[in-house]
């Protein structure tokens, strides 16, 4: 096998070429500061400029939140009102509530896909979708369904500050945690839309057969059934028969969109 040559001096550079790199690189700095400031000069006046800290406000003391000890709220440069002018909406939780087959997941999904062919970014929240993968340890306990409606309602409110339109779909049947999830999003950027149609209507829906399971005794705490349903008090949209007839789902993602639109939900 022959072996390779290695020069013992390396070539010299040509003075012209050394000349050209020591010009070019300059400008690599300036062109950086130039595309910084295009960007909202957020960099500062150094070469260091993206060490610094940016964001809405001071940093926040550290603090013990929960079982969370020694933690710290960190401020990024990139706020709310920076996502929304970049989707060209306002973020906020569309929570539809109601019994066991109302139509609350036929409402999401059909908002969903309206808003998404209007150029809407969206997201649905399904209570069963979510207890597949993050709520896949809770049960239907009392205390349980709390926990449940917390996780969701933190989830949403990371959507909407996303400038997201999130679209949450659950029973959730006790008032008081929609009530403590309407309190994380301020700005009354939490609708809630209540699914207002009788049990009877419900029950004779049943899609998942499981009226006739707590019927039977088969499940026991069933909302509706033996647990109770609180319907709102002061919801944003209430979706209720009408002449006897229940409304159909454009119908009922028109009266969700007429009040986005009303609000300004769909513009930036």
């Amino acid at each position: 096998m022959a072996s390779l040559s290695v020069p013992s001096t390396l070539p010299r550079v040509s003075p012209a070429v050394v000349g050209a790199a020591r010009w070019r690189r300059p400008g690599v700095r300036v062109r950086s500061r130039t595309a910084a400031a295009a960007l909202g000069g957020g960099c500062g006046a150094g070469a260091g400029g993206i060490e610094q800290h940016h964001g809405d406000g001071p940093r926040s003391p550290v603090s013990n939140i929960g079982k969370s000890t020694n933690i710290l709220w960190h401020n990024c440069p990139i706020g709310q009102s920076d996502r929304q002018q970049l989707l060209g909406q306002k973020g906020c939780v569309v929570w539809i509530t109601g019994l066991s087959g109302s139509g609350k997941s036929t409402l999401a999904c059909a908002l969903s896909r309206e808003l998404h062919y209007r150029g809407h970014l969206t997201y649905v929240l399904d209570g069963d979708n979510l207890r597949h993968g993050l709520n896949r340890d809770l049960s239907f306990k009392a205390e349980d369904r709390a926990e449940n409606i917390r996780r969701v309602g933190e989830v949403a409110k990371l959507f909407a500050d996303a400038g997201i339109i999130c679209i949450a779909s659950l029973i959730s049947p006790y008032r008081r945690d929609r009530d403590a999830c309407r309190a994380l999003l301020p700005d009354s950027k939490f609708i809630e839309v209540f699914m207002d149609f009788p049990l009877k209507i419900c029950e004779a829906r049943d899609p998942k057969g499981l009226y006739k399971l707590a019927r039977t005794g088969k499940i026991k705490g069933f909302t509706g059934i033996d647990d109770p349903y609180e319907p709102p008090v002061n919801g944003e949209i209430v979706i209720k028969m009408k002449d006897g007839e229940c409304p159909s789902p454009k119908e009922m993602t028109r009266q969700v969109l007429c009040y986005l639109e009303e609000n300004g939900y769909l513009q930036a």
